[in-house]
């Protein structure tokens, strides 16, 4: 089914490097696909961390470049529920080994799933490129970062509900409000992710942007454990 790891760990800015060069960022020392240059901005709206996002950056950026921003995110949106509806494929995409064989089936069967949502296949390309470069495992932080990005081009501000169970939507629409009534939300759009942690144990994390607010049971108990290590 799916596959592995991306384009080289010397990555520091995708903007400077352009490490797309299938997907039609700049790169001086490899082939890329000219494309006409899109009037919309190219630079991503907001900043997203880590290794993964610096590639859902030039992601953005190529898409942008190339006037595929929307059909990107459908095809990364309906990639991201992929992981969702089954857990096993992150775990495939970490093999530490896998054939030239079995990347191209990795492809293909990720290209099943986004028919076709992949303009100009961009997405395709963007996907050949992780294979490559054994970057598969970063897929899905790549395509929540992307839609990080997406939700910030549309003045959205990204609320992440973690819990240790999953949340009725009674409650997650309780929650909505609240934040939305808050000075948090900046008077943004918010977009709602969940995500079901165990290991919280109970409560909530609650993301905002760049702010957490944690309201977790192993917070609590974390610091309390810290009280009762400094009392004695």
């Amino acid at each position: 089914m799916f596959g592995r790891q991306v384009i080289s760990g010397a990555l520091r800015s995708s903007a400077s490097r352009g490490i797309i060069s299938r997907a039609g960022a700049a790169l001086p020392t490899a082939r890329s696909y000219a494309t006409p240059a899109s009037s919309i901005d190219s630079k991503p709206p907001v900043a997203v961390y880590g290794l993964d996002g610096t590639y859902a950056s030039a992601l953005y950026t190529a898409a942008a470049k190339t006037s595929a921003l929307d059909s990107a995110s459908k095809a990364l949106a309906t990639l991201s529920d992929v992981f969702k509806k089954d857990p096993k494929l992150a775990v495939i995409l970490t093999a530490p080994s896998l054939s030239p064989g079995d990347k191209s089936q990795i492809i293909q069967e990720l290209q099943r799933h986004t028919g076709g949502q992949d303009k100009g296949d961009i997405v395709k390309n963007f996907l050949q490129t992780l294979a490559e470069h054994n970057r598969l495992s970063l897929l899905e932080g790549v395509c929540e970062k992307f839609g990080t990005l997406m939700g910030a081009s549309r003045g959205e501000v990204d609320l992440t509900v973690i819990s240790a169970a999953k949340l009725d939507e009674k409650t997650l629409k309780r929650l909505e409000t609240a934040v939305s009534k808050s000075e948090y939300s900046q008077g943004k759009k918010l977009k709602v992710i969940t995500k079901v942690n165990p290991d919280i144990k109970g409560g909530l994390i609650v993301e905002i942007g760049d702010r957490t607010i944690d309201l977790s049971v192993s917070s609590k108990i974390s610091k309390m454990n810290k009280l009762l290590t400094d009392t004695l």
